[in-house]
């Protein structure tokens, strides 16, 4: 064993620097999966938490997500004795006649998404999934395979499974719907909106399926497809180009990368994008960027609590952590993390694995995303980026939807928050959110979808009605580590209001300080405070539910505090936020904190450095460029 993984005793002591150490980490995830699967090999059973299909699909996703690091290493020339157990185990998944089969698919069923690996592998290592299989197998495996189609996927990322079947059975000189295929791709084709983004199907979200879905699927009929279809191949390459350039914003120097969306527990496939466009020989960025990207990426995950004591990757996204997964997420999904793998498919002398670790590049610290609704800021000396947020005009029934898409501000040091239940701020975990509730109610609501948004610069707008009769105009000013929210709330009943700042990690007390109009705490984590600028009437410390941060279990919210009768109010406050030493932060012990009230204060912060005006008439916002925004109070 020592052997296999170069000596390292846990993820975080592997360099990752080269072809070998890449390998020897997907190897020390592996390992730990032999015990676990079934007794005819065709599904992987490592937990007992259930998921919106029944636990036999479960055990065959987790099997079929392995696939996705197993197949570069071997199609890199690499191999691993597990693939013997795979293939045992798609010999009885696919047979009918044995107690393990996987069944006969339905329309939008769970194992339409898991093919997608199995037409991957036909296509990128016939040698090793097709022939060695006898020719009964090989016809259950394609009959089991070709169900895709005769049963639509939903309308969205989804539409790559179909194509990457098709793709497979082509490359492995089997039939194929050639039909399906070019409908799939033109369909796909149509999400797609500017500047690298695509929509998550007709009004969806701008998140991670983007780059881990949509590009990667994309490079990799790039890669595989560039004789066949060399028009379309370089379409994908040249989106993924354009992408590039803003999806580089999401990531800090120290390898994490923004938490935002849904199925964050796929972790590192966070940086699989930047693999694909290796593969594919994408030109965007050069070699020893792309390295960079991701190979401080997987650093950064290897060193967070992400394994379970024997090794198994768990749910959650710094720690194993139930309380924000989707209700698709069962056992096996966090292996869909392998996508990261794929720089295995290509040699050690390749020039990604030739090339010297790049640093990511010198770039304006605000960037601009609108087809996303975000406005990214980086603070280079804290190692901190920002995603402000314009929100979304639709909305969807996925877990947590507003926690994951509707905050005013997402971070690569503070995460964000979902709510454990909906009684009170503490189970809310209301932070970066103007959370309200009718007076005295104590149930409160957020923004879950806009009426009207806009972003001019660091200045973003939206319009939202969290009840029929109440609406809120809010206006973020985007900056680090201060930024400004501005609301206009125009109610017909009476409301309380809570304003949740950054939710800041602790362990033991932090320190903190709580005055009339301010909130402030400090740990080895960090420092986060609010500060009310107009018509809020009190401030606090939220102490929110455990594991409600996807960062740290334990969070404290500086939060400020309303009553407000039927009428016209507005609510101004600055908020702030401030990394810790890396060093402290990444662990700190129990006596990492510092108990009791001490001597923090917001005035002893940087002064907030945003041209914000309140006056009596009209609020003046000068946004970084120059732009004045006059918001009239008559």
């Amino acid at each position: 064993m020592g052997n296999i993984f170069h000596g390292y005793k846990k993820l975080a002591d592997n360099p990752l620097k080269t072809h070998g150490d890449l390998a020897a980490a997907l190897q020390q995830l592996l390992a730990p999966l032999q015990p676990y699967y079934s007794k005819g090999m065709s599904r992987l059973e490592i937990g007992a938490t259930g998921a919106s299909y029944p636990a036999a699909v479960a055990g065959m996703e987790g099997f079929s997500r392995v696939l996705w690091g197993l197949v570069p290493l071997l199609a890199g020339g690499g191999s691993y004795e597990l693939w013997d157990t795979v293939l045992e185990g798609i010999r009885n998944g696919t047979n009918p006649e044995h107690e393990e089969y996987w069944g006969k698919v339905d329309d939008y069923d769970q194992r339409l998404v898991e093919m997608a690996a199995f037409g991957y592998a036909l296509a990128l290592i016939p040698d090793r999934i097709w022939e060695p299989l006898d020719v009964e197998a090989r016809n259950n495996l394609y009959a089991w395979l070709n169900q895709m189609n005769s049963h639509p996927c939903h309308d969205c990322n989804w539409l790559f499974f179909n194509v990457l079947v098709n793709i497979g059975f082509r490359k492995a000189g089997l039939p194929y719907d050639a039909g399906q295929l070019e409908k799939n791709l033109d369909r796909l084709d149509a999400f797609y909106l500017e500047d690298g983004w695509y929509s998550d199907g007709e009004e969806g979200h701008c998140d991670y399926y983007v780059p881990f879905a949509f590009h990667y699927y994309g490079l990799l009929y790039a890669k595989l497809m560039e004789q066949e279809d060399p028009e379309r191949s370089h379409r994908f390459k040249q989106r993924a180009n354009e992408f590039a350039a803003n999806f580089l914003a999401w990531f800090s120097t120290d390898g994490s990368a923004i938490p935002y969306g849904r199925s964050l527990t796929y972790r590192f496939s966070q940086s699989a994008f930047w693999g694909a466009m290796a593969f594919a020989g994408a030109d965007g960025l050069p070699m020893g960027v792309l390295k960079g990207l991701l190979l401080r990426n997987l650093r950064w995950w290897f060193s967070q609590r992400i394994v379970d004591a024997g090794g198994i990757l768990t749910i959650g996204y710094a720690y194993p952590n139930l309380v924000m997964a989707e209700n698709y997420n069962s056992p096996g999904s966090p292996y869909w993390a392998f996508k990261a793998f794929l720089p295995l498919a290509l040699p050690a002398d390749h020039p990604f694995w030739a090339a010297e670790e790049l640093p990511l590049p010198e770039a304006d610290g605000l960037s601009v995303q609108k087809p996303a609704h975000l406005v990214l800021v980086r603070d280079e000396g804290a190692g901190h980026v920002a995603a402000f947020n314009s929100g979304h005009r639709g909305t969807n029934e996925h877990t947590h939807t507003s926690a994951k898409y509707e905050k005013f501000v997402y971070s690569t040091w503070f995460g964000f928050s979902v709510p454990r239940s909906e009684w009170g701020l503490s189970q809310g975990a209301f932070d970066s959110m103007l959370a309200l509730s009718e007076a005295g109610d104590n149930l409160y609501r957020v923004r879950r979808r806009n009426t009207e948004t806009m972003i001019q610069d660091n200045v973003l707008h939206a319009v939202w009605r969290p009840w029929a009769d109440v609406e809120v105009s809010t206006w973020l000013v985007a900056g680090l580590p201060w930024h400004i929210r501005i609301h206009r709330i125009e109610t017909s009943r009476s409301l309380d209001a809570a304003e949740g700042g950054y939710a800041l990690g602790i362990e033991a007390t932090p320190m903190q300080r709580v005055g009339a109009n301010e909130a402030v705490a400090a740990s080895p984590w960090g420092v986060s405070g609010v500060r009310g600028l107009l018509g809020y009437e009190s401030a606090g410390l939220v102490w929110p539910n455990a594991n409600t941060n996807v960062l740290r279990p334990r969070t404290v919210i500086p939060t400020l505090t309303a009553s407000l009768a039927p009428g016209v109010h507005w609510l101004v406050s600055a908020v702030y936020g401030e990394p810790g030493q890396t060093g402290a932060a990444r662990e700190p012990g129990p006596a990492g904190d510092s108990s009791g009230s001490a001597d923090v204060s917001l005035d002893d912060l940087p002064d907030i450095g945003l041209n914000v005006t309140i006056e009596e008439e009209a609020i003046t916002i000068q946004s970084c460029r120059g732009e004045e925004i006059i918001i009239p109070r008559t």
